[in-house]
């Protein structure tokens, strides 16, 4: 949908238009598997060095990209953090921004697809 449209001003027949528009463009950006992998799924992933979340957004041979990325330093209690997003005094978050983070593949520990809203915001 264009920005300058005046949504109250179109016509139901225009309104209908711009749904079914952004209908298709959603079809588009839906999860797909790559692997084990689902683009579009939001992933807790640990590494060798450290705890990272975001959206998985594209996978190659060596590396996942992430959006809306963050470093968990610190997440307490394991079990509760991952199971009922539990945020605790202990719960540490560092953004990174706008920008897309690429993560090695080589350097995985284990990752799980992260059932709760991501966490942006530094804590």
């Amino acid at each position: 949908m264009k920005q300058n449209k005046d949504l109250n001003k179109l016509s139901f027949k225009d309104l209908k238009n711009e749904v079914e528009i952004l209908e298709k463009k959603k079809e588009k950006v839906s999860t797909k598997n790559v692997g084990v992998w689902k683009i579009g799924k939001n992933y807790f992933i640990r590494t060798v060095t450290m705890n990272l979340m975001g959206k998985l957004v594209n996978v190659t041979d060596k590396e996942l990209v992430l959006e809306q990325a963050s470093w968990i330093a610190d997440t307490g209690r394991f079990s509760n953090f991952i199971k009922e997003c539990k945020q605790n005094s202990s719960l540490e978050v560092e953004p990174y921004g706008d920008e897309q983070v690429i993560v090695s593949r080589g350097a995985l520990i284990d990752a799980t697809i992260w059932t709760h809203e991501l966490l942006t915001t530094q804590k």
